[in-house]
């Protein structure tokens, strides 16, 4: 079977970041089915790109180190890419993210033999700096979390085998990329600038890939998996305040662009089912004598609260595109 060519995308804009960058760039070229070209795209990081071109330029041809030519943020910075690439397919994966194994990329590229195809992810499993954060749940030990996607990880509810779904995970997703272009991209404005945890430009991206092509599948499939690292900072409560809220306000900000109906389609169901779940069980846990499982119950709370407030807020603002 013959794959598409492939470009993989990795945006950085911080040198907080530096070992996990190198550790994506290294992972991407050992993959079994070399990507055509990888691009790494600095977001108006002077310094970081300096030192990115340095290192990461002399380890294979197939590498391009470019600035972010569009306002900052990483939807500029993908968009900067998108201007480059070449390959039939173009894969992000985030900076601080690395794939599990080498068969990473063929597994990506294998879904595409299918024409009706237009998008394909996989998992981001969280690599924590201490361990699991007693305010975000999870039901079984190593497995994904009611709110692990409040740190950019596949969250409980989401499939656990292969299936079409609504948009992807920014951290491990691909495109093909002419449909991607002649939509003109990731819309800014609503997706992450620096450490503004804003997002959902990749929702918003997939959903009006679909509106536009009715047809189009987008897969997602657990088994390809990159390992997320979890900085310290995220793994405090502030955090998922913030990034609940910020939530909220990008939902908004889709919601305007799209529509409410496809905007809000899949949270409805994960706020209507999958989270009452996790606080009757966290409570009941903490009734049987483990009190700490008390603060999971509350978290789910605190983060739908907050993520409401933060879209009622959103519909009151008005989105730059």
């Amino acid at each position: 079977m013959s794959l598409p060519t492939s470009s993989v995308v990795i945006c950085a804009y911080t040198l907080a970041r530096w070992s996990e960058l190198r550790t994506a760039v290294r992972a991407v070229l050992d993959q079994v089915v070399p990507a055509d070209e990888l691009i790494v795209v600095i977001d108006h990081n002077a310094q970081l790109a300096e030192r990115a071109r340095e290192e990461f330029l002399p380890l294979h041809d197939s590498v391009n180190v470019v600035e972010n030519n569009h306002p900052r943020g990483l939807s500029g910075a993908r968009n900067t890419s998108l201007d480059l690439a070449t390959g039939d397919v173009v894969v992000f994966l985030d900076d601080d993210a690395s794939p599990r194994t080498t068969e990473w990329l063929g597994a990506i590229l294998s879904h595409y033999s299918d024409d009706a195809v237009y998008a394909v992810g996989g998992s981001a499993y969280p690599v924590w700096p201490d361990k699991r954060p007693a305010f975000l749940p999870a039901e079984v030990v190593g497995e994904p979390g009611e709110l692990d996607w409040v740190v950019g990880c596949t969250y409980r509810g989401q499939p656990t085998e292969t299936a079409q779904v609504r948009n992807l995970m920014g951290a491990n997703m691909s495109f093909r990329r002419e449909p991607v272009v002649a939509l003109g991209g990731f819309v800014s404005g609503i997706g992450r600038i620096g450490r503004v945890p804003l997002g959902c430009e990749e929702t918003e991206l997939c959903i009006r890939l679909r509106q536009t092509h009715p047809h189009a599948q987008i897969v997602f499939d657990p088994s390809i998996v990159v390992d997320h690292t979890v900085s310290a900072d995220r793994t405090r409560p502030r955090y998922l305040i913030t990034r609940s809220y910020a939530e909220g306000v990008s939902k908004a900000a889709i919601a305007r662009l799209i529509g409410a109906e496809d905007a809000l389609s899949s949270e409805r169901a994960y706020t209507a089912k999958i989270l009452p779940r996790a606080v009757g069980r966290e409570t009941s846990a903490a009734a049987r004598g483990n009190p700490v499982r008390a603060w999971g119950a509350m978290a789910v709370v605190a983060s739908v609260g907050a993520a409401g407030i933060g879209y009622a807020r959103g519909k009151l603002s008005r989105v730059s595109t």
